[in-house]
């Protein structure tokens, strides 16, 4: 499911990168040293960090890899990332206060996600108590579940009919989303001022609907279509798309309301951090 490939976690009101790879999450190691140290020059400090501990430099380039991840410009890009064995051997070199607190907090991280593989209703929960706690109504929340599930479901679907995971997802994405917006998500995201957030947590409920209803199409386009690899559920995402696109422009046309919106949760997600570390 592309909703759980590419997510931020906070420890401690700070942001971590992590990624869905090989059955395991993986994190962004300059995120997990910058909380740890606060250092301004992340690259330097992990430069002599390595050259000082030449145990962790053997093991660091034998066991960290390059996964693409969002950063901070919104773009993506291949960034180191370490699953959390790794983390464990690499804040072993790192002097903080900070250090037994955050593989306290990693462990919890890796627990809950086998607590989660186990009863995916768990998942399902945490999700929803995450969004609460960052000031999300009740009603969006539900939406935005019920747009986890439909995603999912759209993304199994591509799996069992040959498309590939990664960059062919995203081009049948960004298909959807033109077809039923008139934008491609990067754009959605220039439009509400967002960088490294996921784009559909700052939606509208109207957005969500619309948005779901172009995967819902999609996915009743490629059954319809017998679709099997990339290039003929390119064209059952374009005609998705359209159909989703068509509604919205109805919907516009009639309540002379527009769908896309500037609009994003980042004030409203901020207060909630802030009333957190306040409590």
């Amino acid at each position: 499911m592309e909703e759980k490939q590419d997510k931020l976690i906070v420890f401690e009101s700070k942001e971590i990168r992590r990624v869905w790879h090989n059955k395991e999450w993986w994190f962004a190691v300059s995120d997990i040293i910058e909380i740890l140290t606060n250092s301004k020059d992340v690259r330097q400090y992990i430069k002599r960090m390595r050259q000082r501990d030449e145990a962790l430099n053997i093991y660091w380039g034998t066991n960290c890899t390059l996964l693409q991840m969002t950063t901070k410009d919104g773009k993506k890009r291949k960034i180191t990332a370490a699953n959390t064995e790794v983390i464990f051997r690499i804040i072993q070199s790192i002097p903080s206060k900070k250090a037994e607190p955050f593989k306290q907090w990693l462990a919890k991280v890796g627990y809950e996600r086998i607590q989660e593989i186990e009863n995916p209703e768990l998942a399902a929960e945490r999700a929803r108590q995450y969004y609460r706690a960052l000031g999300y109504s009740e009603d969006w929340i539900m939406k935005r579940m019920q747009s986890i599930e439909v995603r999912g479901k759209l993304t199994d679907d591509w799996k069992s009919r040959g498309v590939k995971e990664g960059r062919e997802y995203a081009i049948l994405t960004a298909e959807i989303s033109k077809a039923t917006f008139g934008l491609k998500p990067s754009e959605y995201k220039n439009v509400k001022n967002l960088t490294r957030e996921n784009l559909r947590d700052h939606m509208t409920d109207l957005e969500l609907i619309f948005t779901m209803l172009g995967e819902t199409s999609t996915r009743n386009e490629a059954k319809k279509r017998g679709a099997q690899g990339f290039l003929e559920n390119q064209k059952a995402a374009k005609e998705g798309g359209a159909a989703a696109g068509d509604a919205r422009q109805a919907y516009e046309n009639r309540t002379g309301e527009k769908i896309v919106s500037q609009k994003n949760f980042n004030l409203q997600i901020e207060e909630a951090k802030k009333k957190k570390l306040e409590e």
